[in-house]
C-alpha cells in the first residue's frame, strides 16, 4: 500500500480535520506519517501513524498566540491581521516546513503528501519538479476557498512580497498572488465542503473539487452529564460556542447569549471548547440563568442531533457539523476566516449573520429568535444536510491517493 505524508499547521483547527484522514487511511492499510506541532504526537500515534514533529521555528501554541505573537493583538481584525497571519503565522515557517518534508521523504518515500491548503511548506514541494518525479501534492480546503482571481491582490501587496521573499529563500518563486497559489500550485485541492454552501464562480482550475466535509472523529469516551436528558425534554435546546481557536474571550459571544436568553423558554448549553471554560463563565456572570447549562468539551455529534441553533463565532469544522444534522446558524465572527463564513451561512439560507464577533444584545436576541421562529432556517439546513449524503471526502481522498499512486 501506498506511504502518505499528512502535514498540518500546528493549530487544532488545521490538524483535527488532517488527523480524521490519517486515520480512515491507516485503516485501509496505509503507511501515513503526520508531520505538524510536537502537541499532537500522542494524538497521531493513538490512530496508528507515525509522526515527525516540526522543527521549533515552525511551531506553535496556538492558545499561546499572544507570546508568540505580541503585534498581532494590536492590529484591528480584518485586512491588517489577516496580512499578518499571512506573513508570520503561515509565510515565515515555510523554509522550515520545506526542509522538514523533504528531510521526512527521504527516509519516507511517501507517494503523496496531503496537506491543509495553508500549510504553504507543502507548496515548493510541488513547485520542485513535475508530478512523476516527485509525491503528489494534495491540499485539502478546511477552510473556504480564497475568492475569485484577482480579490485581495491590491489589500495584501505587503503580504505578497513578503512570501515572495521567504520562497526566494528557498530557491523558490511563487507563482503569482499567493492566496491564488493555494488553490493553483498543488496537484490536487479538496474543498471539504458542497457547491451549494459556496458562491458560484468560474475561475477555478481543473484540480479543484468539491468532496464534502469531513466526519467528526469519534467522540470517544464521554460522561454525559446529569442535565442531558433535559435535551428531549421538549424546550428549544440552543447551543452557543466560540470553537477551539478564538475561545478566550467567552464575552464575545458565549455569555451573551445565556445572558441574554435567560428569561426565554429555551435550554442554553454552552459549550467552551476548552479546559475551566465552565467555570470562567460562573465566574464572570456570577448568577448564570436557570436555563443555562455549562461545559468544558462536549462532543458536537452527540450534542447537535438535539439543538434547535448553534450560534457560534463560524469555524468551518463547526458549521458544517451543524449543517450534517440540519441545524440552523446564528453566526458573528471577526478574525481568520470566520466573516467569510459567516457570508455564506446567509447566502446559502442555512442561518443569519451578525456581522460582528461582539452583537449586542438586542440584534443576538433577535437573531436567536428570527432563528427559532423562521421555518425557512431549519429547511435550508436540512436541504444542505440531505446534499451532503451524496459525498463522502474520505473515500474521495482514499481513491484518489490510490489512482495516483503509480505516478510517482
Amino acid at each position: 500500500m501506498p506511504k502518505i505524508v499528512i502535514a498540518a499547521t500546528p493549530v487544532h483547527g488545521h490538524v483535527a480535520p488532517l488527523l480524521t484522514v490519517a486515520a480512515d487511511l491507516v485503516k485501509r492499510g496505509h503507511e501515513v506519517t503526520v508531520l505538524t506541532g510536537a502537541k499532537f504526537k500522542e494524538r497521531a500515534e493513538a490512530i496508528g501513524a507515525f509522526f515527525t514533529a516540526l522543527p521549533e521555528e515552525a511551531d506553535y501554541d496556538e492558545g499561546q498566540m499572544d507570546r508568540a505573537f505580541p503585534e498581532r493583538d494590536l492590529l484591528p481584525p480584518g485586512p491588517a491581521r489577516t496580512g499578518f497571519d499571512i506573513k508570520h503565522i503561515f509565510g515565515d515557517p515555510v523554509p522550515a516546513q520545506y526542509e522538514a518534508l523533504r528531510s521526512l521523504l527521504a527516509d519516507f518515500p511517501a507517494t503523496a503528501v496531503i496537506s491543509d491548503s495553508l500549510f504553504l511548506g507543502a507548496l515548493p514541494l510541488s513547485l520542485s519538479s513535475t508530478a512523476g518525479s516527485r509525491p503528489i501534492t494534495v491540499s485539502l480546503g478546511i477552510s473556504p476557498p480564497p475568492p475569485a482571481t484577482g480579490w485581495g491582490e491590491e489589500v495584501f501587496v505587503d503580504a505578497q512580497q513578503h512570501l515572495e521573499k521567504v520562497f526566494e529563500s528557498i530557491g523558490t518563486t511563487l507563482p503569482g498572488f499567493v492566496l491564488s497559489s493555494l488553490i493553483t500550485v498543488p496537484d490536487h485541492y479538496l474543498q471539504l465542503t458542497i457547491p451549494e454552501f459556496e458562491h458560484p464562480r468560474d475561475d477555478l482550475p481543473g484540480s479543484f473539487r468539491f468532496v464534502g466535509p469531513l466526519p467528526s472523529p469519534p467522540a470517544g469516551a464521554f460522561e454525559r452529564p446529569s442535565w442531558w436528558k433535559e435535551l428531549s425534554q421538549g424546550r428549544p435546546v440552543v447551543v452557543t460556542t466560540q470553537g477551539t481557536f478564538a475561545n478566550m474571550d467567552l464575552e464575545e459571544l458565549v455569555i451573551p447569549t445565556v445572558r441574554v436568553l435567560g428569561d426565554a423558554d429555551v435550554l442554553v448549553v454552552a459549550a467552551t471548547a476548552r479546559p475551566g471554560g465552565a467555570d470562567e463563565v460562573r465566574n464572570l456572570m456570577g448568577n448564570v440563568p436557570n436555563n443555562a447549562r455549562l461545559a468544558d468539551f462536549v462532543p458536537f455529534d452527540l450534542l447537535l442531533p438535539f439543538a434547535d441553533v448553534l450560534v457560534t463565532n463560524g469555524g468551518y469544522g463547526g458549521v458544517h457539523t451543524a449543517l450534517r444534522y440540519g441545524v440552523p446558524l446564528v453566526v458573528g465572527g471577526a478574525t481568520e476566516d470566520k466573516p467569510r463564513i459567516a457570508a455564506l451561512v446567509e447566502w446559502s439560507g442555512a442561518g443569519v449573520n451578525l456581522g460582528t464577533a461582539r452583537p449586542d444584545d438586542a440584534t443576538l436576541h433577535a437573531a436567536v429568535n428570527a432563528v427559532l421562529s423562521t421555518p425557512s432556517y431549519r429547511t435550508r439546513a436540512q436541504e444542505l444536510q440531505g446534499k451532503f449524503t451524496g459525498y463522502d471526502a474520505l473515500e474521495s481522498i482514499s481513491r484518489l491517493v490510490d489512482a495516483t499512486a503509480h505516478e510517482v
